[in-house]
């Protein structure tokens, strides 16, 4: 029923979309002919010609888009009943309880979420091919119990009729979506049409969340209360730490260009190491606030609704939900061949996957403080030798002091200490005396080729006072580490390990125009952007386009690291001159009919100079 009236109410959206677009339509002709009599007719032809045409293309173009569109099946590891007898025996079981037709396919896919979608045929009066989306991760962290209750709330969107009806919102939402952005952000009538977009998805997204209680409701009917309730309280903490997997284990030694040969199955291992703190994040309050803008309603007010609901009678089966199929991890590197593009990086197990990483972002680092070495000792190739000469001649504190503004020249030596510790690292490692040890429970630790733990911190302190210089050289003669080792990789900057933070569009560089996309460690300006009325669509496309390296690698690239000073002229529209170390300057102006990838961009750029 939820189903249907979600239809019928994106039917009069719909239509009342094109009535808005009608009536804009007569104003501008009322309006031209208002103008005809006040003016000549060919000023008022100029005036509005360009508005009303830009207006009737769009409408065009985003109509026949939305026709012509069919969604298609969310990309996935097709998994057959001969594969995965046991999940389709429970998926099969679970379809007749909420008395609905069976998936014609199930898929696994690499997300903390299942879904599901359906080929639905004459704006949803004829069902089509069905489809499940059951996340790995789920099967890697859930019990078989909980994921009775996701599939059952899956299923629960078939038996109301919410997937076959959801196409005639999806193509509403397309058309609409797609004449707001043929329309240029400056043309008055595009202003009307995403009031009217916006109040669309409002509306829809209460139907779609009325839809998802209704669903909450068939899972406590078949998989539940008590099983529903815990894997939608599962889900936020299996959220965070996918994210921390990925961010924690998984990016830094794929920046690196590498890969680890088990992708899926690390997280499935980390899960099983920090079960402890999974569950203080299942024991956190879910979260409670509501926005207009979300189509599934809070986690708490679920709760509280699946709370009312009497408990179902059932042995419970708390085994890992991985259970289900015959080899999960076999699964999961099936997937990573399927689904993930490896390129030319180098594939190695986990523990050497951590330890690459790690001492290629170490690595990054250190070059970034030796090439600061070379530009202040004027030696064209600097290592750790060339910054314990600056110890023994008492100027570290000088070289130092711009890495720690707030400190004396006294303190700024003895702060170095610890990016100090760093280069007895890089040493230690190209020496083959160290190495970073994998661990999915803990941080990864810095020990010797044995195990043992490495003395590098207090070596380091005794490394940055003249007085102590040659007690520290011993220990590492000691230890088979020598200094020199720790030399620069990556002569200049590049931007490996990058992510946007800002962008902005029609900025003159030196007078001419040009986007500029600000990266964590370095300006990216791309020239010729283009048409200056699609400034904020063409850098979301540009940033879309590519990783932050390859933008870097694509267009001119300037680290901050390179800029010896920044004056800014004026606060707005910016305007501000870049000196580089090499002498030569870049200047910036800010156009008044700049814009930003996003309203935090311009603060970023100033923020940026000011620290330049």
């Amino acid at each position: 029923m939820v189903g249907a009236v979600r239809a019928f109410v994106s039917v009069v959206m719909l239509a009342g979309f094109y009535l808005v677009a009608l009536v804009q339509l007569i104003a501008l002709v009322v309006l031209a002919a208002w103008l005809t009599d006040q003016v000549s007719g060919f000023v008022a032809f100029k005036l509005l010609f360009p508005v009303l045409v830009a207006t009737v293309c769009g409408l065009a173009v985003a109509m026949w888009r939305a026709i012509r569109h069919k969604p298609e099946p969310a990309a996935g590891v097709p998994l057959t009943p001969g594969e995965a007898p046991q999940l389709w025996a429970t998926v099969q079981e679970l379809a007749a309880a909420v008395r609905t037709r069976v998936p014609d396919e199930i898929r696994l896919v690499p997300d903390v979420n299942a879904a599901v979608s359906e080929d639905a045929r004459l704006l949803g009066l004829l069902g089509g091919r069905r489809y499940l989306y059951i996340g790995l991760p789920l099967l890697q962290a859930m019990t078989v119990d909980q994921l009775r209750a996701v599939i059952a709330h899956e299923l629960g969107h078939y038996s109301g009729l919410h997937t076959r009806l959801a196409g005639i919102a999806y193509r509403g939402r397309l058309t609409i979506a797609g004449t707001v952005g043929e329309l240029s952000p400056y043309n008055p009538m595009g202003w009307v049409f995403r009031l009217y977009g916006g109040l669309y998805r409002l509306v829809d997204n209460v139907v779609a969340r009325r839809q998802e209680l209704e669903a909450d409701r068939a899972a406590v009917r078949v998989a539940g209360r008590s099983a529903a309730i815990a894997a939608l309280r599962e889900l936020p903490g299996l959220d965070a730490a996918w994210g921390f997997y990925f961010r924690r284990y998984v990016e830094p030694g794929w920046t690196a260009r590498f890969a680890p040969d088990d992708l899926f199955g690390g997280f499935g291992a980390l899960v099983d190491a920090r079960t402890a703190e999974l569950a203080q994040l299942r024991e956190r309050e879910p979260e409670r606030e509501r926005s207009a803008w979300n189509t599934h309603p809070p986690i708490a007010t679920r709760v509280k609704a699946m709370e009312k609901a009497p408990e179902v009678d059932r042995a419970p089966d708390a085994r890992k939900a991985g259970a289900l199929l015959p080899d999960l991890n076999a699964l999961g590197r099936r997937m990573q061949q399927v689904m993930v593009e490896i390129g030319d990086r180098q594939v190695l197990p986990w523990p050497e996957f951590t330890a690459a990483a790690i001492a290629a972002g170490e690595q990054r680092d250190a070059d970034a403080v030796l090439r600061a070495a070379a530009r202040s000792t004027g030696t064209p190739e600097a290592s750790l030798e060339t910054i314990l000469g600056l110890v023994a001649d008492n100027k570290l504190g000088e070289f130092a002091q711009p890495f720690f503004t707030d400190a004396t020249r006294r303190e700024a030596a003895q702060h170095f200490a610890a990016p100090m510790t760093m280069l007895l690292r890089v040493a230690a490692v190209r020496c083959g005396v160290g190495r970073w040890q994998h661990s999915w429970s803990a941080p990864a630790e810095f020990t010797g080729a044995d195990g043992t733990p490495l003395p590098l911190r207090e070596i380091a302190e005794l490394a940055v006072s003249p007085q102590t210089l040659d007690e520290a050289r011993k220990r590492l003669e000691e230890l088979g580490i020598d200094p020199a080792a720790a030399a620069i990789v990556d002569e200049r900057a590049t931007g490996q390990g990058s992510h946007v933070i800002g962008a902005l569009a029609n900025v003159k560089v030196d007078d001419f125009g040009h986007d500029v996309v600000l990266l964590n460690n370095g300006f990216v300006f791309v020239p010729d952007p283009g048409d200056i009325d699609k400034g904020r669509q063409r850098l979301r496309a540009l940033v879309g386009s590519a990783p932050a390296e390859a933008l870097a690698q694509r267009y001119r690239f300037v680290p901050y690291e390179e800029v010896a000073s920044a004056v800014i002229e004026k606060q707005t529209p910016i305007r501000a001159t870049l000196t580089l170390h090499d002498g030569r300057t870049i200047r910036l102006q800010e156009r008044w009919n700049g814009e930003d990838l996003e309203k935090e961009s311009r603060r970023t750029l100033t923020e940026v100079l000011g620290q330049l």
